[in-house]
């Protein structure tokens, strides 16, 4: 009877271990990349965060809308990280939020710190996840 078990136990096991499923390619699973080269060439002629002048008055400004924005915990995620680029004390945003109503409060702590007329907002309402 023991044989029996022990050959059933090891005939089982080499079962289990023949049996692994077929091996499956990561370029199976992963989606086609988005091809952003045009989005980044337009982008490329704009203020980008490498850009970002390392003036202590520009760091700064920047330092303060930063914390203006993260001290709001009504905005999202995606809010909170947004680009804030300043250039001799102008002050460009840039990235995704989920609402108008966020776009507007970023905009404005950045009005808040250096003026109205010198905010760039380019921050884009990204469209709901489905």
């Amino acid at each position: 009877m023991k044989k029996v078990t022990l050959l059933y136990a090891v005939a089982l096991s080499a079962a289990v271990v023949f049996s692994v499923p077929p091996t499956v390619t990561a370029a199976q699973h992963m989606p086609a990349e988005a091809d952003n080269a045009k989005k980044n060439k337009e982008e490329s002629k704009e203020a980008t965060a490498g850009q970002q002048k390392e003036t202590e008055s520009d760091r700064e400004i920047t330092r303060k809308i930063r914390r203006a924005v993260m001290k709001d915990k009504s905005l999202s995620m995606k809010a909170h990280n947004v680009k804030i680029i300043t250039r001799d004390g102008r002050v460009t945003l840039k990235g995704p939020v989920k609402t108008d109503k966020e776009k507007a409060a970023i905009e404005k702590a950045a009005a808040n710190v250096v003026g109205k007329g010198k905010v760039s907002n380019e921050l884009e309402v990204a469209p709901p996840k489905k």
